[in-house]
């Protein structure tokens, strides 16, 4: 069961989206360039549990890909909008990628609507990307980007592919033929136009250039989990650390040997770990006057070194 895309208008845009399953509602939310098909790996085990909805964002996959708002914020109205469209108020979010960045927007704006977080190899932890990204977030690099995804420079990256991964996999490791996979949309115009409208919103030369860590505080009582490859190459592992020391509570699991995508290397202990999750945590419930006092108090400041005795 993997959930056939179905799709509803939304502020006169198309929106498509994966909906599958009974049970507690559970928001899957990809990253850049991708769509719902990511999650296909974990759809079937999560349904049994879960009533699970995957929509491919605004710019991606099925969705419409219009002249329009591609920031982080927008995303997560946008999740807001769909599932009220759906009649779904509370979820558990989980966002891979750029879409944790939007996930973590997400409760950030909606706190009355998020249970429980989970990121899996998120954005928004450090300025660290893959030199690609920062590549195309620079001026001009709309051209450049039609040509390689141009026919011909598609069908030379597929005859190469098995030297790129010889070579390493051009620092993508166990994710290059994924994320080759995922780059031949690029040869529609709606959908290049998106992608770079939507890198922009959150990188540029210098890397990425939105971070949630100065508002991490906020989810003190929101049950967080994060999952990273140990092997990374897109969003560095290190970024884990940052994010795992930055919010408050929250569990780590690492999957050595994993990339980017760490629900396609190992999708039955991405479940497990994701159920388990769910199933000892409670939901997290805001409460108006606790949010603006944890606001008030302003973000705690680390604690001087000790200078010992």
């Amino acid at each position: 069961m993997t959930g056939e895309v179905q799709f509803r208008e939304v502020h006169g845009y198309r929106r498509a989206f994966r909906m599958t399953g009974s049970g507690p509602p559970l928001l899957l939310i990809h990253g850049i360039g991708d769509s719902s098909e990511t999650w296909t790996p974990v759809l079937p085990d999560l349904a049994k549990r879960y009533t699970v909805i995957a929509p491919d964002l605004l710019g991606h996959g099925d969705s419409a890909k219009p002249r329009a708002d591609y920031a982080v914020a927008a995303y997560a109205s946008g999740m807001r909008d769909l599932l009220t469209v759906l009649n779904i108020d509370r979820v558990t979010v989980v966002g891979h990628s750029l879409g944790g960045g939007v996930a973590m927007q997400f409760a950030y704006q909606f706190p009355e609507r998020c249970e429980r977080l989970a990121l899996i190899s998120s954005a928004g932890m450090g300025r660290e990307v893959h030199p690609v990204f920062r590549l195309a977030a620079a001026p001009g690099a709309g051209p450049g980007l039609a040509l390689l995804a141009s026919l011909p420079v598609r069908t030379a990256a597929r005859a190469l592919a098995p030297l790129l991964r010889a070579a390493g996999g051009a620092g993508l490791g166990p994710d290059l033929d994924y994320v080759l996979s995922r780059y031949a949309r690029f040869a529609k115009p709606t959908a290049r136009r998106a992608f770079l409208r939507t890198l922009r919103a959150g990188a540029d030369w210098n890397g990425q250039a939105i971070t949630m860590l100065d508002r991490s505080y906020l989810a003190v009582n929101l049950p967080t989990l994060l999952v990273w490859g140990g092997r990374d190459g897109i969003i560095p592992a290190s970024h884990a650390a940052i994010a795992h020391a930055a919010l408050p509570g929250s569990r780590l699991e690492i999957f050595d040997g994993a990339g980017h995508f760490p629900h396609h290397h190992d999708p039955g202990r991405f479940t497990e770990i994701l159920t388990t999750f769910i199933d000892t945590t409670d939901p997290g419930v805001y409460d108006r006057s606790t949010w603006a006092g944890i606001l008030r108090d302003g973000r705690p400041h680390p604690e001087p070194p000790s200078s010992g005795s």
